[in-house]
């Protein structure tokens, strides 16, 4: 099953041979947290890329959600009150993972195990919930799930 490509509102990266897709609300950090992820991996000797940033096509390819890049912005991430920076990229990828923002307080504290949310078309991905300030959200994102980076 193939699906044309929708365009959504979030951060696309791999890292490993995982990709994780932060979503969530604008002005959340996504394109902060992502590049925290990237950094975080090329530090610890872990291949990483940017997919896209802020307008990800998401398709559907043998089930899998498959994110890829506009091309006239291709290798640019926003890190807001920095502005645009060019990273190394890859032009496609599959999801495996919806990065959304957590609670720190209150009764969604400790979301729920087996969480899972619709990325386009039905798609659905496994959720792991952070925190926007995190100081390190590749650890924490890879404690979560072992098989990140890997």
């Amino acid at each position: 099953m193939s699906t044309a490509p929708v365009n959504i509102h979030a951060t696309a990266i791999v890292v490993g041979k995982t990709g994780l897709l932060f979503m969530g609300p604008s002005g959340w950090g996504k394109s902060m947290l992502a590049f925290a992820c990237l950094t975080e991996a090329h530090r610890i000797r872990i291949d990483a890329a940017l997919v896209a940033d802020d307008q990800v096509m998401i398709s559907a390819r043998n089930n899998m959600a498959i994110a890829t890049c506009l091309p006239s912005i291709q290798g640019m991430i926003e890190l807001r009150g920095t502005g645009i920076v060019r990273l190394p990229f890859i032009s496609e990828a599959p999801m495996h993972y919806a990065v959304l923002p957590g609670h720190a307080t209150g009764a969604d504290r400790v979301p729920p195990e087996g969480e899972t949310t619709v990325v386009s078309q039905g798609l659905t991905l496994p959720v792991i919930r952070l925190l926007p300030n995190v100081p390190l959200p590749l650890a924490v994102l890879m404690a979560k799930a072992p098989e990140i980076g890997r």
